[in-house]
């Protein structure tokens, strides 16, 4: 049913996110799909925050990134299942949400997790991919 599926990866809220790793490996495993590991990297150069950053942090961010989700993988994601690692930079939902489209992914898996108030029933990012992607979403709690 879906020859690719994106997986959105918080490295830095891994343990909120196990349901949704083990829900897309297994669609993965059941499908023969490739799964495609997206995490994002805030840009914080666009505002005046970035100001107080060493000069080459984004590089940094970035390839420290690239290594922990490689890492990350390698330690959760079995082997017979096609992995794909993206790295996206800039806004969490509209690099999800281009990664998306870049790989023609026809489902969407992520955790929905730390909603505020206002949010209700999903976070913010998990909000506004639902109402943007051109494919499924599954909103893992």
């Amino acid at each position: 049913m879906y020859k690719d599926i994106l997986l959105a990866v918080d490295l830095g809220h891994l343990k909120s996110q196990a349901k949704a790793v083990t829900t897309a490996v297994e669609y993965a495993k059941s499908f023969g799909a490739t799964l495609h590991l997206v995490t994002v990297v805030p840009d914080y150069k666009m505002s005046i925050v970035g100001s107080f950053f060493p000069a080459d942090f984004e590089e940094k961010a970035l390839d420290k990134a690239r290594e922990d989700l490689h890492a990350w993988s390698a330690e959760t994601i079995p082997a017979e299942v096609a992995t794909q690692h993206i790295v996206g930079h800039g806004s969490i939902s509209r690099e999800i949400l281009q990664a998306a489209k870049e790989t023609g992914c026809g489902l969407i898996v992520m955790a929905s997790h730390r909603p505020e108030f206002e949010d209700h029933l999903l976070g913010s990012n998990a909000s506004k991919v639902v109402s943007h992607a051109a494919c499924s979403v599954l909103v893992v709690r």
